[in-house]
């Protein structure tokens, strides 16, 4: 029996077009190994896993629009939210690596191997600048410069609460719990130092900047969490769910800068994410109801 049918056989939620665009992204695993080809045997005492992401089944397409800067060596993207960096059990295909891959494919030389190297990782629903290599002369020193903590990187999150001081560090080890959850941990562990600093207060939210100076997984949301002060939409860290009766769409965090030196040659660099419309519109959420037009304010 085919593996598409063998799914949808097996799971009476998942008709077989829908296992055979599954099995395309990369979801499938039979005997420990991703499976890319529906038409694929099942075979008897083999163990088949099934992973669903719940992300859209559509490959995500890299335009000209996503490049933020570009050259021969360096290719810096605006990653939207809800896109994996990196392919996941759930899928190879649809990721921003696999897409970006086929963004720099060259038609004329389809043979030639395309030097990508990653560098950083951003989460599934943060957005904003993320920066690759394109070259292997700038691979080294790109991953010197992350690994040196040369770069300098700055995020916008929106969180619930205000924090009591309008600047801060907060400084502990991580390590990733039997949960999947990241957090602070007394002994063993990795260092972990978060900067933050309050760009705009509101009654029950504050909108902050914060400097990443190193970067571990989860590591601004597990701060922010264990500070009280979680990411809007990030309920894993017990963010909020709903902002003002509408539902915050993703975690509200975003890759807003990044200056470094460029690896090959060594000139300044600073690249920079506008903030997406879903973020704006959280920001518009928290302001305060303005007068109705005509309305005077009455002396006391």
């Amino acid at each position: 029996m085919r593996l598409d049918q063998f799914v949808a056989a097996q799971c009476p939620d998942i008709s077989r077009t829908l296992a055979r665009r599954l099995i395309d992204l990369g979801g499938l695993h039979a005997g420990g190994r991703r499976v890319s080809q529906c038409s694929r045997g099942a075979v008897c005492g083999e163990t088949v896993e099934l992973f669903i992401d719940g992300l859209s089944l559509d490959l995500y397409v890299l335009t000209p629009a996503d490049i933020l800067y570009r050259d021969d060596y360096l290719l810096a993207l605006d990653k939207p939210a809800g896109i994996e960096t990196q392919p996941t059990p759930a899928r190879y295909k649809g990721t921003l690596y696999a897409a970006l891959l086929e963004y720099l494919r060259d038609p004329r030389h389809s043979a030639r191997k395309t030097e990508l190297g990653m560098v950083q990782r951003l989460d599934r629903d943060t957005s904003g600048v993320i920066l690759f290599s394109i070259h292997p002369r700038a691979h080294a020193g790109l991953t010197k410069i992350f690994s040196e903590r040369s770069a300098r990187k700055i995020y916008l999150a929106l969180v619930s609460g205000v924090p009591a001081e309008a600047q801060g560090e907060i400084r502990s080890h991580l390590a990733r719990g039997r949960d999947n959850r990241v957090r602070s941990v007394p002994r063993g562990g990795k260092e972990a130092l978060t900067r933050y600093r309050v760009v705009e207060t509101f009654a029950d939210a504050a909108l902050l900047e914060i400097e990443l100076l190193t970067g571990r997984s989860h590591q601004i949301r597990a701060h922010l969490s264990e500070a009280g002060h979680p990411l809007l939409g990030d309920i894993r860290y017990g963010g909020w769910a709903e902002l003002r009766g509408e539902t915050v769409p993703r975690q509200m965090l975003h890759s807003a800068s990044l200056a470094l030196q460029h690896p090959v040659g060594g000139k300044p660099l600073v690249l920079e994410a506008p903030l997406p419309a879903d973020f704006l519109a959280c920001l518009q959420r928290l302001q305060p109801p303005q007068p109705a037009s005509g309305t005077k304010d009455t002396a006391c």
